[in-house]
């Protein structure tokens, strides 16, 4: 069971968030026209690095916040959190 560290309310179980994407993805601007074909490359291809990544994770259980984890994504370890607006520690 992974304990992460809300960077607004602490640590807490795995169980009160949901996991959300990675963070290093830019999205589509509300309001701008995109192409069927690049919707679908950001919605359904993405990579799948093994080793330190940045992701959003949701506190759905908790305060509802958004928010970064930066993961080992083959040992599980958590290196940092930070809100969305602010960048990594580490």
């Amino acid at each position: 069971m992974l304990e992460i560290k809300c960077p607004y309310c602490g640590k807490r179980s795995q169980n009160e968030f949901s996991y959300g994407g990675d963070a290093t993805i830019k999205r589509p601007k509300l309001g701008e026209e995109i192409s069927t074909e690049d919707w679908d490359n950001f919605v359904y291809y993405r990579d799948n690095p093994r080793g330190k990544h940045s992701e959003l994770w949701h506190h759905v259980s908790g305060c509802r916040q958004w928010f970064k984890v930066s993961r080992d994504t083959a040992t599980h370890e958590i290196f940092d959190t930070c809100k969305m607006n602010e960048d990594f520690n580490v």
